[in-house]
């Protein structure tokens, strides 16, 4: 009587593996995922997919399959880390004007830096950085959009100055805008990479860079549109003086907050 073959002996694959938990799809991809978060933080994005798929608990082609190149790995960290951390709810917040602006800083702000100022948020935006990266300029150009212009926008509305319609936020207020927000995140660096002391807990810290932009960038905004709108053409100027943004000479100032016609007297004063 022949003997029967010895049944051939199937492949196994990281996940096949005597002994090693299966995971559903979905489940393993979520896995590699948070431990390329943690990876790329600790060692920036010189780490190899080798190592990576290592502290992942898997093998390397297996890791390429749910991720089939580095930079694919890389973009999806990206979004996991700053645009699926941004919370929608914010936008409507920034602009609420029904709620004091002081406040709405303040709330956005402490929200914000709670997601900000995690380590792997941190760090792999700095090394994001060192490397060139686009993840830099991606959320950057997010942040004036989102939330820098906008700001400016109220600011410029509970100030009573001329609304974006009459002039458009100029690169000069952005640029210094961007000392608060800079500002802001540099406190994170100092605490979650430097590890030296901030000297306050976050929300004083809050409080207290809000009530300084408060204090002194609307007076700033206000000589650059005064500058602004001293450069321009004389029918332009009285456009701007007119508030409402049309080449009419019936038309009437806006009022309340949106009192344009004064910017540049203001800032002479």
């Amino acid at each position: 009587m022949l003997n029967k073959a010895p049944p051939t002996a199937k492949a196994t694959t990281g996940e096949d593996k005597p002994g090693r938990k299966r995971f559903p799809h979905a489940k393993r991809r979520e896995m590699i995922l948070e431990a390329a978060i943690q990876y790329f933080s600790e060692v920036g994005f010189e780490g190899g997919t080798r190592e990576l798929a290592q502290r992942a608990g898997v093998k390397q082609p297996l890791l390429y399959r749910f991720f089939p190149s580095k930079e694919e790995l890389i973009r999806t960290v990206y979004d996991a880390v700053y645009v699926s951390r941004w919370r929608h709810d914010w936008d409507t917040l920034i602009s609420d004007r029904s709620i004091p602006l002081r406040r709405r800083l303040i709330e956005f702000y402490d929200a914000y830096a709670k997601i900000m100022f995690q380590q792997e948020w941190i760090r792999i935006f700095l090394f994001s950085g060192l490397k060139g990266l686009d993840i830099n300029k991606q959320y950057v150009g997010f942040m004036e959009k989102q939330v820098l212009k906008r700001i400016c926008e109220e600011i410029r509305y509970d100030r009573g100055l001329p609304s974006i319609d009459v002039m458009p936020i100029t690169e000069q207020e952005l640029a210094a805008f961007w000392v608060f927000h800079g500002g802001v995140f540099y406190y994170g660096v100092r605490r979650e990479v430097y590890e030296v002391s901030v000297h306050v807990d976050q929300e004083e810290f809050i409080e207290l860079s809000v009530d300084g932009l408060l204090s002194g960038y609307p007076a700033l905004t206000q000589k650059i549109l005064a500058r602004y709108e001293s450069t321009q053409p004389p029918v332009r100027r009285a456009t701007m003086a007119d508030g409402t943004g049309k080449l009419s000479a019936s038309s009437a100032p806006k009022e309340g907050n949106r009192r344009t016609g004064r910017v540049a007297a203001r800032a002479r004063s």
